[in-house]
């Protein structure tokens, strides 16, 4: 908002205050954001307005702002829950806990714990930090003084705290002055003018008595309306002052030849003044002069093509939000001034669904190759990213988030990792050659891979850019070098040279968070726009230099901008406050927008998705649908909703020719859209690979040339060189060159070939294969019956058969900086200092007998256990019991917490019910019955909203959440001459995608659809029984475990990968008849996992450092398509295990 806007808001709240508008006053204050008012504040605070004090704190900053803003909601909210839990009112106080204080334990883990405890004391001043605590009067006031402390030194809060010293009534004195000067313009002035109304210009009346219409519009018409860049600060135009209007700084660069300076321009009165061009200048405001580019008249007009024209540009996820606003330039649209609109069909938009992607967690960022249109490089909100062959449906690389070197970060960084290691995936591109991909994450960090078509991309750079998150990445080639670009939470721009990954510019000057960043160049001079999530643009040269403009951005929050290829046409997309989505046009010769795109559903904190095409076509993520423009016309021509599932505001993206669209999807997929040309290209890939499968049974032995090159027999190809081969069409029709990639650049060829020749089971047998780690234990030996890590992945807590918990836990060292559970580094069986241990209660049975059962709270504060008994409330920090509930009989069987509601709670039980009970009220909801035996298996999808059962009947069935009625049952199919123990269980867990669901069983693991119960694929083990199964953390990975002692790993589709052999982890003697009866996978290391074994030890399983994974994924079955597709039927076993 310009400076006098702002300053009529302060006139308002005077005026407002003068005449006792009190709530309305407080509410343009909140509104405006202009001024805080302290002594309102206090007054809230000190009554106990809890409600008010957020809701005026939320027109000044946000939770998660800055650590001032952080600490405030905290201490308001911390100050809430003890005053609930002074009054005894528990509920309340919970209440508080799960929906206002929980949103901290993602910065502070362990206090929020501490605080989580305090629902066990009778009297919270036992704590002894609480131990002073008075009453709530005083401890208000003691809080209070805290705040003000905070809100003072909070930059937020800077120039907000004191109100302009302003003469009394100064509104009212304005509005006379107009009055008097209005009168003096009067043809017949009078003496005492009667004024009877402020809409309409004064004018006297005329001597016989008539009124002169007034010509002029209602006063809110006249007011000067805000422009798309609005100016703070006055400079003198032709050596007159005029408001509103920035300083235009005397440019030395050769970029003065295409920047104006605007000192030298005639001052005009009307308000539509021309404006320069948005490259680094400003739109039009009706109050004010702006820079206009300077075209040396003697040279004709030149197309001039960006260095970085290939360069997609896709803003990331800011703080706080949701989703991100994608903006790529290799698409952006080029006038198609010599065709007719209407020879454009609407065949020609990829609307239809071609390929399904389980890319198994939220994608985040995605972009196409820039030659070769079918390879898909994908993030996501875990921190993993993967390369699909889109065509295949193949996933041809895989990586999961890890630092490369921790000790070469800074403290800052393995300090947050500490704290948190959630990390995401803020924005991923590859380099205009599509040797290099760029991936920057949300925490410091950016990563750069050489990728050449193997399957795993080389590590090439780490660098530790921006303190706090990496919010785009972008590459740049000013002067044929190539750089990488990045931009950060830090509000600084850094240019990194891309081979040795030194800084060579560190650019400052913003004043929030930087969104995006957008590399270009024109008339030969390369800059760097950037965006902030203030709405300030600025622009850098590749010098130390600072910002050569400054300005606001329309809608003045979340926007990015970004250039189309052929550098001649400019677009913006964003989003406002009020969740107001906008994609505009810029006409740059006018420094005004040339078209606003329509259509868009307003929707709070959604952030439009967008990408262009084919030089015509506009595309959207909006309303769980994606929409579609004509470039030319501002209402949508169409829209598609993918066969239903997308998200909100789904993450779109068009491969470089625009036949195929990736669209993320609400279920973590990607679904693929396609038009003819798409089709036609995937169908060419298929038959392609095909012919790889046919021929490699028919293939010679190659021969060795006299020119020394490999060759083959006619008619064998494989898939990185028919990637190549297809992609050289498309590099004839952007370059004019017809030569193919494969004959610019030679590839390995042969790859698929020598893979599915050269593929081998990893068979691990030596103890020198892999690392394991046996936790010590000083408590009883007994078989362990359950085992779990902790969702922070830093220990591991397991239940043996006597009925009592061990825990252990990882403790910080230099071998461990992260204080991760690890196979490396031995941590220590934890107990509180009075000695006590996590006890069930049991039965008169022996508990060696009893059905053990437990479930972990998200938190990790508690754990929920059965055996045989009472159902028993630890808390992890003191081992106390906080409660018991459900005394036998029935007794509880399996525990398994709603995903939405930790205060509810499914229970299987040994009569062969479930149910659904709430804790906080001591109250079953509901009681489920379909099986025939005892529960074994619980899991909850919060995708597809049920709750899968499984039983000792080996009997599978669904429950809707919503009215917990039965939607279908199946049993499982027993091989013949397999007959179920008197003692089998059945497991259910979900895949990350949460709707493929892995069935366990002692003969056979199997995959099944959960909607429809369908069985997917089927895995029967040969003379031995399997004792357990899970999936990594990534769902990547299955690790069953068998009662040879032996550990399998396959793909997720059961495909064995790698056979870990007793010998290899069982080392002590005493232990030859032992093996594994649970498995359990790290939460966040998907190569880790741990065994409860049948003599009580616990181990820890890991790869070595050096093979970093356990072994590779078989090549496609068939030679061609997807390892993950379905491909065996229900009851037909695999042929690829190994005899046992």
């Amino acid at each position: 908002m310009s400076s006098l806007s702002r300053e009529l808001v302060f006139l308002i709240l005077q005026f407002l205050e003068e005449e006792k508008f009190k709530e309305t006053v407080h509410k343009l204050e909140q509104e405006s954001g202009f001024f805080f008012n302290m002594k309102h504040f206090e007054d809230a605070v000190l009554s106990g307005e809890w409600e008010e004090v957020e809701k005026y704190l939320s027109g000044f900053t946000k939770v998660d702002d800055n650590r001032y803003s952080m600490k405030i909601f905290f201490e308001i909210r911390k100050q809430k829950y003890l005053e609930a839990l002074d009054k005894k009112d528990r509920p309340k106080a919970v209440d508080i806990l799960v929906k206002d204080l929980k949103v901290f334990a993602a910065f502070n883990e362990e206090l929020f714990k501490e605080i989580t405890q305090l629902l066990t004391l009778d009297n919270f001043r036992e704590n002894e930090q609480l131990s002073k605590y008075g009453d709530t009067k005083s401890a208000r006031a003691v809080m209070l003084s805290e705040l003000k402390k905070l809100i003072e030194a909070n930059p937020l809060f800077r120039e907000k705290l004191p109100f302009p010293t302003l003469k009394n009534s100064r509104l009212r004195t304005l509005i006379n002055q107009s009055l008097n000067w209005q009168h003096q313009l009067c043809k017949n002035p009078r003496s005492n003018p009667d004024i009877k109304t402020l809409f309409y210009d004064h004018s006297c009346s005329q001597p016989n008595g008539a009124r002169v219409a007034s010509p002029a519009p209602p006063v809110m018409s006249v007011m000067p309306k805000q422009g798309g860049f609005p100016q703070l600060a006055p400079h003198a135009v032709g050596g007159v002052i005029t408001p509103f209007q920035t300083q235009a700084t005397p440019l030395t660069t050769p970029l003065a030849g295409w920047m104006a300076n605007a000192s030298t321009a005639t001052p005009m009165t009307h308000s539509a003044v021309s404006g320069g061009p948005l490259g680094l200048a400003a739109p039009p405001s009706s109050a004010a002069l702006l820079k206009r580019p300077l075209t040396p008249s003697s040279n004709p007009p030149v197309d001039y093509h960006s260095a970085d024209s290939d360069h997609v540009i896709k803003r990331s996820r800011p703080m706080g939000l949701p989703e991100e606003v994608a903006i790529p330039t290799a698409y952006l649209p080029v006038g198609y001034s010599g065709i007719p609109r209407s020879q454009y069909n609407m065949d020609e938009l990829p609307k239809n669904v071609a390929v399904t992607l389980n890319q198994g967690s939220s994608v985040m960022s995605m972009d196409f190759h820039p030659s070769q249109p079918t390879l898909l490089l994908v993030g996501t909100n875990v921190g993993d990213i993967a390369v699909w062959e889109v065509s295949s449906r193949e996933k041809l690389a895989h990586r999961n988030f890890k630092v490369w070197n921790l000790s070469a970060c800074s403290t800052i960084l393995q300090s947050t990792l500490v704290k948190d290691p959630a990390i995401s995936v803020n924005r991923v591109l590859w380099s205009p050659d599509g040797n290099k991909f760029g991936v920057a994450y949300s925490k410091h960090i950016v990563h750069l891979y050489n990728y050449d078509g193997r399957d795993d991309p080389l590590q090439h750079l780490e660098i530790d850019a921006h303190t706090g998150g990496v919010n785009d990445i972008a590459f740049s080639q000013p002067h044929k070098q190539l750089y990488i670009v990045t931009c950060g939470d830090d509000k600084t721009i850094k240019v990194w040279d891309a081979i040795t990954g030194v800084v060579q510019y560190t650019y400052e000057g913003h004043e929030a968070s930087v969104c995006s960043i957008c590399p270009h160049s024109k008339e030969n001079i390369h800059f760097i726009f950037s965006t902030s999530l203030d709405g300030k643009i600025k622009a850098w040269l590749y010098d130390n230099g600072g910002s050569k403009v400054d300005y606001t951005a329309p809608g003045q929050w979340c926007t990015t901008m970004a250039y189309s290829a052929d550098g001649m046409r400019l677009f913006s997309c964003g989003i406002n406050k009020e969740g107001e989505s906008y994609i505009v046009e810029w006409n740059e010769s006018e420094g005004s927008v040339k078209r606003t795109y329509t259509g868009f559903r307003k929707r709070p904190m959604g952030v439009v998705q967008f990408d262009t095409t084919k030089n015509r076509f506009l595309a959207a993520g909006d309303d769980f649908v994606v929409k579609f423009w004509d470039m030319d016309i501002t209402n949508p021509l169409t829209s598609t909703d993918a066969d239903g599932g997308l998200s909100a505001s789904p993450r779109i993206r068009f491969n470089k020719i625009g036949s195929l669209l990736a669209v993320s999807t609400g279920d973590n997929c990607i679904k693929v859209l396609a038009n003819a040309e798409g089709f036609q290209l995937l169908r060419s890939f298929e038959s392609r690979l095909y012919n790889v499968s046919r021929s490699v049974s028919e293939a010679k032995a190659p021969t060795l040339n006299s020119l020394g090159t490999v060759s083959t027999i006619p008619g064998i190809s494989v898939s990185i060189a028919d990637r190549n081969n297809l992609a050289a069409p498309i590099t004839g029709l952007q370059n004019g060159d017809s030569r193919g990639i494969a004959d610019v650049k030679p590839r390995i060829i042969d790859e698929a070939v020598d893979k599915s020749k050269l593929w081998k089971l990893a068979e691990i047998n030596e103890p020198s294969q892999c690392c394991s780690l046996r936790l010590p234990d000083n408590l009883l030996a007994v078989k362990v019956a359950r085992l779990i890590y902790t969702n922070s992945g830093q220990a591991i807590l397991a239940l043996a058969s006597n009925a009592v918990h061990k825990l252990w836990k990882w403790q910080k060292t230099d071998r461990n900086a992260t204080v991760k559970a690890s196979a490396s580094v031995t941590p220590q069986i934890w107990q509180p200092t009075s000695g006590i241990l996590m006890t069930n209660e049991f039965s008169d049975t022996n508990p060696e007998e009893a059905i053990h059962c437990f479930a972990l709270s998200k938190n990790d504060s508690y754990v929920m256990s059965a055996s045989g008994g009472k159902i028993s409330l630890f808390n992890m920090m003191t081992f106390k019991t906080m409660t018991t509930f459900m005394p036998p009989p029935p007794t509880a069987t399996f525990l398994a917490f709603h995903p939405q509601d930790n205060n509810i709670i499914a229970i299987g039980m040994d009569d062969s019910s479930i149910q659904i009970y709430n804790v906080r009220v001591d109250e079953v909801k509901s009681k489920l019955r379909g099986h025939q035996k005892k529960i074994t298996g619980l899991a909850f999808s919060n995708v597809l909203n049920v709750l899968v059962s499984s039983g000792a009947d080996a009997q599978l069935c669904v429950w809707g959440m919503d009215t917990w009625e039965k939607q279908g049952s199946k049993l499982l199919q027993i091989p013949p001459g397999r007959l179920s123990g008197p003692h089998a269980e059945t497991k259910v867990q979900f895949h990350q995608d949460q709707v493929q669901i892995l069935v366990v069983h002692e003969s056979q693991l199997a995959i099944y659809e959960a909607t429809k119960l369908e069985c997917l694929k089927q895995w029967l083990p040969r003379d031995v029984l399997v004792t357990h199964a899970t999936y990594s953390c990534d769902s990547q990975m299955i690790y069953a475990s068998f009662t040879d002692g032996s550990v399998s790993v396959f793909t997720p589709m059961l495909r064995l990968r790698c056979r870990i052999a007793p010998a290899a982890f069982l080392k002590v003697p005493s232990s030859s008849t032992a093996y594994p009866v649970v498995i359990a996978a790290h939460p966040t290391e998907p190569n880790q996992l741990a065994l409860g074994l049948t003599d009580g030890g616990v181990l820890v399983l890991e790869p070595l450092d050096s093979e970093g994974k356990w072994g590779s994924a078989p090549p496609p079955e068939n030679g061609v398509g997807p390892s993950s597709s379905p491909s065996q039927p229900a009851g037909n076993p695999n042929t690829d295990q190994p005899s046992r």
